[in-house]
This record gives structure tokens, C-alpha cells and sequence, in this order.
């Protein structure tokens, strides 16, 4: 991996994590309208662009043929079939949190989130922890006592995000398709679902049409969408993964302080108590990851000098 590559990588990886992070700006604008049309609209509207962009740069032809594999293949039928869930309730939950003035909610889901996944790697992969994996699980899980028991309410918000982005993480690999082309199956896959639900919204009447500047927000959600995710896919084949993994911490910040200092959300002394665990095992869960990859690339270096003698 050349040094210019790597330069490429973390501007391309930084740029898509700044916009995720920021995206609850974006969202916010369309907080009158109930967060099932805005779902039901960024699906429609995803779906669009990425087969907009699959024509642009002339990759239809690689989507038919993997619709072809994945049609005769019944687990990755089923693997796609539960990454558009997955996705769509991440999605679906995200909006209504951002919706209902709970940024911070979102924040601490993500800051979660690589947690979550390793904790299914062990129990799924039968992956092993380390040590200081081991305690850092611990720091987290205090972190998040500390606020269940203070606001009485189990943090089901960043929990449903972490959990909904781990497994869709998980099943994704499953499926073993380029970013776009899995973006586009995924949504394709939930687009009868989101086309049902307006067809029978507006012979109810219980849908209006949106006013043009709506509208017009609900079609660029496909692109904001769309857009952070494909530029994460050119930063991840050109970065370590693990540099990637300090970077991912970029958008849960941006969030915390979007609602903090846009919306006036309350960050609270037991919120800043909280976070100091969660924040202590993400330091060191990272610092483990780094440090195990060192000493793999140590003993990999001997074994090469060993072979070459």
C-alpha cells in the first residue's frame, strides 16, 4: 500500500464519517413529516440513485449477474433478505430518534457499535478476546448502567442502532458484494415494501403529498445516503483496517456535539460520567486492536526471515 493510497484513504474514510456525523442536520428538516414516510421515501429514493450511478459507471451489467447468483444461492437469498431488514430498521430508528430531539441517543449507539460487533464475532465466529478486550466490554457495560439506572429507562435507542449495524455488518459478509452493488440489492429488496406502503397510505388517505420543498429533501435523502457509504467503500480498500476503526469515531462526536450545541440537548453530568467509561473502552478495545496487529506483522516478519534463510 503506497504512502499516496493511504492519503487517499483517510481523506476518503474521514470525508464519509464528517457526513454521517453530521447527517441529523439533514433529517432534522423533515421532522414534521413521520419518520415511517421518510423510511419508506429513502428507500424509494436510495434505490434510485444507486441504479442511477450503477448506469453511469456501467456496473447494471455485474448487478444482474450477482442477482442471478443470489437467486440461485438460498443463503445469500437469505443473507440479503436480512441485511434489508437490518438496514431499514437502522435506518428507521435513526430517524426517529433524530426526529424526537435524541441525537445524544444515536451517539452512544455508535460509540457502541464496533463493541457490539466483536462481541458478536465471539459469540457467532467463536473469535477469542483479549484481556484488555475483555475489560474494556466491562467499562462499556458500566457506562451504560450508569445511565439505565439514572434515567430508569433502559438506552433501547443506541442499542437497537448497535445492534441493528453489528449484524447487518455481519450478514453483509455473507452476502460478498462491492458496496454499491450491495447497497442497491438491499434496497431493491425492501422497494415493493416501500411502493406497497405509499399505494396503500394514499388509498387510505392517510398520505398527502409532500410540499415541493419535501419532496425534494426526501429524493436528495437517497443521495445522502448513498454517499457516505460508497465513499467509506473507496477509503476502506485504500487504509489499515485499523486506522479505519480510530476513524469511525469521528461520526458519533460529530452527532454528540450536533445535538448538543445545535439542538440543545441536555449532556448531562451523569451523560459526561457515562460517556468517560464508554470512551476509556473504545481507547483501549482500540489500542488492543493495534497492538495485536503489530504483533502479528512481528512474528509474520520472522517467519519470513526464517524462510528466506
Amino acid at each position: 500500500m503506497t504512502a499516496v493510497k493511504e492519503k487517499e484513504g483517510i481523506i476518503y474514510g474521514a470525508v464519509s464519517y464528517v457526513l454521517w456525523g453530521i447527517v441529523p442536520i439533514y433529517w432534522k428538516q423533515l421532522e414534521h413529516i413521520s419518520a415511517i414516510e421518510i423510511l419508506i421515501h429513502r428507500v424509494l429514493w436510495s434505490c434510485m440513485f444507486m441504479i442511477l450511478l450503477l448506469a453511469v459507471t456501467r456496473k447494471l451489467p455485474a448487478l444482474m449477474k450477482y442477482i442471478k447468483e443470489i437467486a440461485s444461492d438460498f443463503k445469500k437469498l437469505l443473507a440479503l433478505f436480512a441485511a434489508s431488514a437490518l438496514v431499514s430498521a437502522n435506518w428507521g430508528i435513526f430517524i426517529w430518534a433524530v426526529n424526537n430531539g435524541r441525537i445524544l441517543d444515536t451517539s452512544l449507539g455508535y460509540y457502541m457499535n464496533p463493541l457490539i460487533s466483536v462481541l458478536l464475532g465471539v459469540i457467532v465466529l467463536k473469535e477469542r478476546l483479549s484481556k484488555a478486550q475483555v475489560v474494556s466490554f466491562g467499562l462499556a457495560a458500566v457506562g451504560v448502567l450508569i445511565l439505565t439506572l439514572y434515567f430508569g429507562e433502559f438506552p433501547w435507542i443506541s442499542f437497537g442502532l448497535a445492534l441493528s449495524f453489528a449484524f447487518y455488518g455481519l450478514v453483509k459478509v455473507m452476502i460478498g458484494a462491492e458496496a454499491a452493488i450491495g447497497l442497491t440489492l438491499e434496497t431493491l429488496m425492501m422497494l415493493p415494501v416501500a411502493i406497497g406502503y405509499l399505494f396503500f397510505s394514499f388509498a387510505k388517505g392517510d398520505m398527502i403529498i409532500p410540499a415541493s420543498t419535501d419532496l425534494l429533501l426526501l429524493i436528495g435523502g437517497g443521495i445522502a445516503t448513498a454517499m457516505p457509504l460508497l465513499l467509506f467503500a473507496i477509503g476502506a480498500n485504500r487504509i489499515p483496517f485499523t486506522l479505519l476503526g480510530f476513524l469511525q469515531y469521528i461520526a458519533p462526536t460529530l452527532s454528540m456535539l450536533v445535538g448538543v450545541l445545535l439542538y440543545g440537548e441536555v449532556f448531562t453530568k451523569v451523560h459526561a460520567l457515562s460517556y468517560a467509561f464508554i470512551w476509556s473502552a473504545l481507547l483501549l478495545f482500540s489500542f488492543s486492536q493495534l497492538k495485536m496487529k503489530i504483533n502479528r506483522q512481528a512474528v509474520d516478519s520472522k517467519k519470513a526471515i526464517v524462510s528466506s534463510e
